[in-house]
């Protein structure tokens, strides 16, 4: 044998030895070492697919279901998993607004998902009716079987972008294709009132409490002012919380001082939230309504106006959740939202996570409609008892 043929069977072996190397280090990636990565999960998906009477989940479904039953066994109630439309969705609603056609969507009797054009909003702009039903947004064909939060998703996107979708125009239900460049729709998280039985109460309701929350609060009380109101309540029921930072945030609008919140992630110093400067709404007469539903960041917002006797709380015990949230977005828009730390308010000497928070007037729900904590704000404010 020659040298020639040496070299060739030498540089044929390594060859070999490269693409061995290769192909081992492409299986350990896709499905993780046998020996240490949940050998009992993949042997159980192999004979589910050689032996299954049925087959398997086809995409993104089979891959979600594991996701999800991992996170039942964490054990975790408020770290969960999130699909790429539900994840747009809410961080729309966080963000405060979206790029957008201007439109709301409902259901038909058949399951056939409706526009309703905003007035001036660029679907009316753009010609789309009342009651057109969508059947095509962009190349995804839109089917009583549609999730709604898929179809809202397709129609959102940035500000600029043009969306083409189909729609079918009753009675004949006639096709009519349109190009439509999304603008900034706002998504307001506080809405506003007089009190219908006495004037000079102002109301703010606060949905969510998203980043656009302090300035529309702000918003809320100037327009109030104008129409009169002397005193206000700020509206926490049924506010299922938000974002940490925006909860801080709204507290410091109304205080003059000291710490607000204080919060711990794993193997990290304590972290102390204080007010700033004296926040522009520190001198206002006020209450804050809370319920069972009251929970999060909303109860951030309860509990440090109530450790600062800023404002008495009316109505029920909070939720209970003085746990923080990552938000962490998987390379398919899905997202992950894991319990990464612990929050308290200074001041409060109790286990918010355990008991809620607890009000300083207690009512309970009134019949017929009857709103016995906006009642109750009444009495504050009006009572000749009231200093």
């Amino acid at each position: 044998m020659n040298s020639k043929q040496n070299l060739a069977i030498y540089l044929i072996f390594l060859l070999s030895l490269v693409l061995s190397f290769t192909s081992g280090y492409l299986i350990h990636a896709q499905w993780g070492s046998p020996k240490t990565d949940h050998p009992v999960l993949l042997e159980a998906k192999n004979i589910l697919e050689n032996h299954a009477l049925d087959d398997l989940p086809e995409g993104a479904t089979l891959e979600y279901g594991m996701i999800r039953g991992m996170l039942e066994a964490f054990g975790d109630p408020f770290t969960h998993f999130t699909e790429p439309a539900q994840t747009e969705l809410n961080n729309d609603n966080l963000e405060g607004s979206y790029g957008g056609i201007g439109a709301t969507l409902d259901r038909d009797p058949d399951s056939f998902i409706l526009l309703y054009p905003f007035p001036d909003g660029p679907a009316f702009e753009a010609g789309i009716l009342d009651n057109d039903r969508l059947i095509l947004v962009d190349d995804l064909i839109i089917t009583p079987e549609t999730p709604t939060e898929e179809a809202v998703a397709a129609l959102r996107g940035p500000e600029g972008d043009p969306v083409s979708l189909t729609i079918s125009r009753p009675p004949e239900h006639e096709e009519y294709s349109f190009e439509i460049k999304r603008e900034n729709i706002p998504l307001p998280s506080v809405t506003w009132h007089t009190a219908p039985a006495e004037a000079t109460l102002g109301i703010v309701k606060v949905n969510l409490i998203a980043a656009s929350t302090t300035e529309e609060i702000e918003r809320a009380i100037a327009d109030l002012k104008s129409q009169g109101a002397e005193y206000f309540a700020l509206d926490l029921r049924g506010n299922g919380g938000g974002l940490v930072d925006a909860g801080v945030d709204v507290a410091r609008l109304f205080l003059e001082s000291g710490d607000i919140l204080q919060e711990q992630y794993r193997d990290k110093p304590i972290n102390t939230y204080k007010v700033k400067t004296p926040g522009p709404l520190n001198d206002i007469p006020l209450v804050v309504l809370t319920d069972a539903n009251t929970a999060s960041a909303a109860e951030i917002i309860a509990g440090a106006l109530q450790a600062h006797s800023r404002a008495p709380i009316i109505g029920a015990h909070t939720f209970g959740k003085d746990s923080i949230q990552l938000a962490f977005e998987l390379q398919d828009s899905s997202s992950l939202h894991v319990t990464a730390a612990k929050w308290w308010i200074p001041g409060l000497d109790i286990n918010i996570g355990e008991n809620g928070i607890a009000p300083d007037i207690e009512v309970l729900p009134g019949e017929d409609n009857q709103d016995t904590a906006i009642e109750a704000a009444i009495q504050v404010f009006t009572s000749p008892e009231t200093p």
